[in-house]
């Protein structure tokens, strides 16, 4: 059985990747998006699914659009769900 991947978990490491690549801490960007920095870690984290509106503050702390974002994970997970190849053997 193939292993699923929660969106959350895809938002998530888009968020922290889009954090760390602009150098800020989650104290920072929590403060800005006005969300404590426990949830914040929970939700870069996968283990929680932010709302609409708390994503949007959130992507707005980052100085980045939803549809960016929202892009992003599509990426992701079209990548996790391509199709694998098997090899099958021919019967002799």
């Amino acid at each position: 059985m193939k292993s699923v991947t929660l969106l959350r978990t895809h938002i998530g490491s888009t968020l922290r990747q889009a954090r760390i690549s602009q150098g800020r801490t989650l104290r920072d960007v929590a403060k800005a998006a006005r969300v404590s920095l426990g949830y914040l870690s929970e939700v870069e984290r996968g283990q929680k699914e932010a709302s609409s509106e708390l994503l949007n503050s959130i992507c707005q702390a980052l100085d980045l659009s939803l549809l960016a974002v929202m892009t992003d994970v599509s990426i992701a997970i079209r990548a996790t769900e391509a199709p694998s190849l098997s090899v099958v053997e021919a019967a002799a």
